[in-house]
C-alpha cells in the first residue's frame, strides 16, 4: 500500500478581530500549495467561526492555536484554547445576531467535535474529505522532469506507444 504522509501546519495566535483576517489567508495558502484549493471556503468560513468563539466567550485570555491537518484523504482543522468550558450548539432564532457558529460548521464539514485538553483549556476541531491527491495532480509522461535535460533519450519508448507486459516480482530470499 502506497500511502501520503501526513502534512500538518500550525499558527498561534490572540484570537483577536485584526488576526482572524490573517489567519484565513494563511490557511488558504496552505491549502493551495497543498493543491486543495476546492477546501478553502469551507476551512476559512470554519476557522472563522471558531476563532471568533475564542474571541468572546474564552478565559482566561484569546491565545489559541490552530492546526490543519491531511491525512488518509481527510483534513481536520482545530483551534485549541485554554478554557476549559465546553461549547455548545444554541437554536439561534431568525433576529439573533449571533450564536450560529457551531452550527454552521456543522452545515459545511464532515464531521466536527469538542474534546477537553485534560484541564488546559479544550480542541474544536471540524473536518472536510479532501479530494485525491493523485486526481489533483496533472499527469505527467516523465516523472519528476521538466525539461528534457541532458539525457540521451534515443532508446526511450513512450509510454502510449509501448506495448503492455506481464507484471512480474522478485523474491529475495
Amino acid at each position: 500500500m502506497i500511502s501520503e504522509p501526513s502534512r500538518h501546519c500550525t499558527v498561534e495566535l490572540q484570537a483577536l478581530p485584526s488576526r482572524i483576517g490573517q489567519v484565513r489567508r494563511i490557511i488558504s495558502a496552505q491549502l493551495r500549495y497543498w493543491h486543495l484549493d476546492p477546501l478553502i471556503d469551507q476551512a476559512a468560513l470554519g476557522v472563522t467561526e471558531l476563532l471568533t468563539n475564542v474571541h468572546r466567550h474564552a478565559q482566561p485570555d484569546k491565545s489559541c492555536t490552530v492546526e490543519i491537518e491531511l491525512l488518509l484523504e481527510r483534513l481536520t482543522v482545530s483551534v485549541h484554547d485554554h478554557d476549559p468550558r465546553l461549547p455548545t450548539v444554541r437554536e439561534a432564532d431568525d433576529s439573533s445576531t449571533s450564536g450560529r457558529g457551531l452550527a454552521l460548521i456543522a452545515a459545511v464539514s464532515e464531521s466536527w467535535g469538542v474534546r477537553p485538553r485534560g484541564g488546559a483549556g479544550k480542541i474544536v476541531w471540524f473536518t472536510l474529505p479532501a479530494p485525491s491527491l493523485f486526481a489533483a495532480q496533472p499527469p505527467h509522461s516523465v516523472y519528476g522532469a521538466t525539461t528534457d535535460g541532458p539525457f540521451e533519450l534515443s532508446g526511450v519508448i513512450p509510454p502510449e506507444v509501448a506495448s503492455p507486459t506481464a507484471a512480474r516480482s522478485v523474491v529475495v530470499g
